[in-house]
């Protein structure tokens, strides 16, 4: 992993062939303030977010849990639907005080 843009942007190598060329970039949306010291965001760069990477690997672990099942498999299952649930609800909590996409706690 290469951060490109720290926070947003990353390069992830193949696992099996070491051709940096052929290197995957995940992409974070990435929001910036319009005005100093004003809440309101813009977008610079559109992208991915957390919960949705977190839900790429629910899904990746589950499908091999279904084919290798293991101990280790299933808390690394349990402790990124944890993620996920906090996550989800920072947001909620973050929509219900109207602050959700702003620069503001």
């Amino acid at each position: 992993m290469k951060v490109l843009i720290e926070g947003h942007r990353y390069e992830l190598e193949n696992f099996e062939q070491d051709i940096p060329e052929l290197n995957q970039q995940l992409q974070f949306i990435h929001k910036e303030p319009l005005t100093i010291g004003k809440p309101e965001l813009t977008t610079i760069a559109d992208g991915t977010t957390n919960e949705e990477v977190l839900k790429v690997l629910i899904n990746r672990i589950k499908y091999l849990q279904a084919k290798f099942a293991c101990r280790e498999n299933a808390i690394v299952l349990t402790k990124l639907e944890e993620s996920l649930m906090w996550l989800e609800k920072r947001t909620a909590d973050r929509k219900a005080r109207g602050v959700e996409g702003r620069n503001e706690k």
